[in-house]
This record gives C-alpha cells, structure tokens and sequence, in this order.
C-alpha cells in the first residue's frame, strides 16, 4: 500500500517536506549525537507515514507557493500585533477597563482552508481576540471590546489574507 502511495504522490513535495521537518527538528533540538539524529529520523518519518495516511499531499493543503507571499504579511500582522499589545495594555492598566465581551460571527473570503486557518490564527494571535470556530469558512470570533469587534468586521485582516491565496 505504501508504494501505491508514493507512486501517486509527487516525490519532490514529500521528499522537500521530510528535508524540512528533518532541519526544524535538528533546529529545535539541539541534539547532534548519532542515536539522537537517528530518533530524529524516525520520528520525521513516522509523521511523514501519517501525513500520507491523512492524505496531506492529495490535497491543496500543502501550500509552500504562499511563503513568499507570507513574507509581507508577517510583516504587517507583526505592527497590528504591537498596535493591538498597546490597546489592550491600556485597558487592562485604566483603572475602570472599557471591557465589553462581544462574540460575532465572520465570514472568511478565502474559500481555501489555509487561508480559513491563517485567518482564523491571526486573530488568535492578536490581543484580545481570540477565533473559537471556524465551520465551512465561518468563524466565531471572541472579543475583548466592541471596538475589537468593529475593527475585525472592517475586514482589513480578511482581505490581507485573501490576496495571499490569489493567483
């Protein structure tokens, strides 16, 4: 069954993919002592086995033309992460905090799911959000304040991540 996995699937991607979960793992760890990089193998391989069985390489999932695309994206979530770290600091430091929980629903305009899924962590990445739900390209968003809300609806993040999917 393996062979007729890999006689489907595209070689260069898995091999590529293994090359690199292989360097983060020697990255991460440290560790350059033979039965350790040994482990390490294994352990690549082992998640690599599992992500032919999950059928990974089969789908659109697999998504490394967006790193270039990413690079400027980072870059400005990065200022709305520091923006954001402000104004809630502000309000946890006031000594009566404007605190209004809202939760709303936002519809992704990226059909694809990783651009739903790096929607959908952007948010959790900003203070004072947080995405509880994401279904069929809806998200349920928690928000600090109503303003956080507002700012969301807005849709600038939403569009950001929806020209990273474009062609």
């Amino acid at each position: 069954m393996a062979r007729m996995l890999l006689s489907t699937e595209p070689i260069m991607r898995i091999l590529l993919t293994l090359l690199l979960w292989f360097l983060a793992w020697l990255l991460w760890s440290g560790m350059y002592k033979p039965l350790l990089l040994g482990l390490g193998v294994l352990s690549c391989l082992l998640v690599l086995v599992l992500s032919l069985r999950m059928g990974f390489f089969r789908q659109d999932v697999f998504s490394l033309h967006l790193v270039w695309r990413l690079l400027p994206f980072w870059g400005w979530l990065g200022k709305e992460l520091i923006v954001a770290n402000l104004q809630i600091a502000r309000i946890v430091m006031s000594r009566r905090p404007a605190i209004s929980p809202t939760v709303i629903k936002l519809d992704a305009l990226s059909p694809d799911p990783v651009g739903q899924a790096i929607l959908g962590n952007s948010i959790t990445l900003t203070p004072g959000t947080v995405t509880v739900d994401d279904h069929e390209g809806e998200l349920l968003v928690h928000c600090l304040t109503r303003e956080l809300a507002e700012s969301l609806q807005e849709g600038e993040m939403n569009r950001r991540v929806a020209a990273l999917g474009k062609d």
